[in-house]
C-alpha cells in the first residue's frame, strides 16, 4: 500500500521501486518525500509536473533546518523532477545550487599532492626520530590511498588480515560493522613488504600489522598528528584545526581518482557504482553517490555525463626509495 496520497503517489512509488532496485536504501529519502506528498496536497496541486514555485516554496530553508539537511532535500526534488522529465511530464528541474550544498568539502589531493606526501614520509623515515611510528607511514598512507580504507580500519589491521601475496586485505573492524575483501595494487604491496621487512621482530596471526619497531600497536590519534607534519613537509598549506586538508581526505581522493579513471576508461556507472560502495564499507549508496559530483567538479572534461560512468579502479601509488 503506498504512503503517498498527492498527484505523484503512484509516480513516487515507481521511483523509490526503480532506486531500491538500483541498490539504493532509500529509507531517509522515503520520509522526505512523504512532506514532498503533504506539502503537495496543502498546496492542492492537481497536475504532474513540478513548478518553479513549487519547487522554490520546498527548497526554503526550514527553522534550525543545517545546511547538510536543506541541500538533501532539495537534491531529492531535483532527481525526482528529472525522473518525471524522463517518464515524459514536463517538470521544472531546480538548479544545482551553491545555496544548497553543505558548507564542507572535502580536499580532493592532486596526483602531484599525493607523490609530494609519499616523497614527505619517505623522508621522515629516513630521519632520526625517535617515535618509530614514522616508519609505518610510508606504507600506511600507501595503502589508505591505494584501497580508500580509513585511518581507523588500518591501525585495527590484524597479520592474518593482510595477503600480500595476493594483494587483498580483509577490513573486519569497519565502520558499518560489515567485514569486506578490500584488493590493493601492485604497488601498494610492494610499499607493504618493504614496510614488513624493516621489522625485526616475531609476530602472531593475531597481531597488528602495522606496529612501531618494538611490536607495540599504532593508534589513530598518533597518525593524525604525524600526518600535519607530513603535510607541512610536502608543501600542502593547512587551513588549521576543522579546516583540513584532512588525513580522512585521502580516502576521498581514492575514490574520486578512481571515478576519474573509471571515466576515462569510458566504463558504465550503473553496474559499478554499487561496486565501489561495497569496496568502500558504504551502507548504502547514497554516500557514494558525492564522488560523482566532485569527480564531474574536478574533472569537468571527462565526465559528459555522470550517469554514462565507470567500473572501480585501484590506484597506483609512486615508490620513492627510503634507503
Amino acid at each position: 500500500m503506498s504512503k503517498f496520497n498527492g498527484v505523484y503517489a503512484k509516480l513516487l512509488d515507481q521511483y523509490i521501486a526503480f532506486k531500491r532496485n538500483l541498490g539504493y536504501k532509500y529509507v531517509d529519502a522515503e520520509c522526505t518525500y512523504a512532506l514532498f506528498d503533504r506539502m503537495t496536497i496543502a498546496s492542492g496541486e492537481k497536475a504532474i509536473g513540478i513548478t518553479k514555485e513549487l519547487a522554490d516554496d520546498w527548497a526554503k530553508r526550514r527553522p534550525n533546518e543545517s545546511d547538510s539537511t536543506c541541500y538533501r532535500r532539495v537534491m531529492y526534488l531535483i532527481h525526482f523532477s528529472a525522473f518525471l522529465t524522463e517518464m515524459g511530464y514536463a517538470s521544472y528541474i531546480p538548479p544545482y545550487s551553491k545555496n544548497y550544498k553543505s558548507n564542507f568539502t572535502p580536499h580532493i589531493y592532486t596526483h602531484k599532492e599525493m607523490s609530494s606526501i609519499f616523497l614527505a614520509c619517505d623522508r621522515l623515515e629516513q630521519g632520526s626520530y625517535m617515535d618509530s611510528t614514522v616508519n609505518v607511514l610510508p606504507a600506511m598512507l600507501r595503502l589508505m590511498y591505494g584501497s580508500g580504507i580509513r585511518v581507523g580500519e588500518a591501525v585495527a589491521l590484524k597479520v592474518k588480515d593482510v595477503n600480500v601475496a595476493d594483494e587483498v586485505l580483509i577490513v573486519s573492524v569497519g565502520k558499518n560493522g560489515k567485514e569486506r575483501l578490500v584488493p590493493f595494487s601492485t604497488s601498494v604491496a610492494d610499499a607493504l613488504s618493504q614496510y614488513r621487512e624493516s621489522l625485526s621482530i616475531i609476530q602472531q596471526p593475531g597481531d597488528c600489522f602495522f606496529v612501531k619497531r618494538n611490536g607495540r600497536p599504532c593508534r589513530a590519534k598518533t597518525i593524525y598528528e604525524w600526518f600535519r607534519k607530513i603535510l607541512q613537509n610536502a608543501g600542502i598549506p593547512h587551513g588549521g584545526r576543522g579546516k583540513g586538508p584532512r588525513l580522512h581526505d585521502v580516502r576521498h581522493t581514492f575514490s574520486v581518482h578512481s571515478m576519474a579513471a573509471m571515466a576515462d576508461a569510458g566504463l558504465d556507472l550503473y553496474y559499478s557504482l554499487p561496486v565501489l560502495s561495497e569496496y568502500l564499507g558504504h551502507q548504502s549508496l547514497e554516500a557514494t553517490d558525492k564522488y560523482v559530483r566532485l569527480t564531474s567538479e574536478l574533472y569537468p572534461n571527462l565526465l559528459h555525463d555522470a550517469a554514462t560512468i565507470c567500473s572501480y579502479a585501484f590506484p597506483e601509488v609512486d615508490n620513492h626509495d627510503s634507503n
